[in-house]
């Protein structure tokens, strides 16, 4: 199946390719910064970078048909993912290496992620509900498998916001689709809305219902 909105010239089309590419580098810096504070050697440090940067994609193409996925059919992916595991690499010394950069980092690929992942979804044919979800897959899947590797607790699975702002991008994606509205601006708008869902998470606190403690239930 071919690809007629990624493939074309207008301004929507680079939007997305821009997007991809830049939510691949900042999620690659994230994955290069965890093997940074986890101490790994170089290549451990690109395997990191590169599984950060494109596992998420990888996981939404297989799933909606676009195979071979876009990391491994086109170089870019390979090349942004290996630049910012050099650029991590080599200024290493002079960058805090404490969790808030690899946070924010983070946080800018998934909100980028979850834009693009969903209008691909959507231009291969899934239903605008589905869509949104393998938007949110595309946000998640890299940072979970990051986490995995250096053997930390995936950020989704924690208790603040982090899914759900993939989500919550997702939805207002595939509702500018619904209502055939101009898509440049919901992309823009999606990704404004869950980086700042889950920058506010990370700087205010908030977080979804937790279940009581049982010391809290009696």
């Amino acid at each position: 199946m071919d690809e007629p909105l990624w493939q074309g010239r207008g301004l929507a089309a680079q939007l997305l390719v821009v997007f991809d590419l830049l939510g691949t580098f900042v999620f690659a810096l994230s994955g290069a910064a965890a093997g940074v504070k986890n101490r790994l050697d170089l290549f451990g440090l690109m395997f990191l970078s590169f599984a950060a940067g494109n596992a998420g994609g990888v996981a939404r193409d297989v799933l909606i048909g676009a195979v071979p996925p876009a990391a491994i059919r086109d170089w870019k992916y390979v090349t942004v993912s290996v630049v910012a595991g050099l650029v991590m690499f080599l200024w290493s010394p002079g960058i805090n290496l404490r969790s808030w950069p690899v946070l924010v980092f983070d946080a800018a690929g998934l909100s980028l992620f979850a834009v693009t992942g969903t209008q691909k979804a959507l231009s291969f044919g899934l239903h605008p509900m589905m869509a949104a979800l393998m938007g949110m897959l595309t946000g998640i899947g890299g940072g979970m498998l990051r986490d995995l590797l250096v053997r930390e607790t995936p950020l989704v699975l924690q208790a603040d916001i982090y899914a759900v702002a993939a989500l919550a991008a997702g939805v207002l994606v595939a509702t500018g689709h619904t209502l055939q509205l101009p898509l440049s601006g919901f992309l823009i708008a999606g990704a404004l809305l869950c980086f700042w869902l889950r920058m506010m998470s990370l700087y205010r606190g908030w977080h979804l219902p937790r279940p009581l403690a049982h010391s809290e239930q009696e």
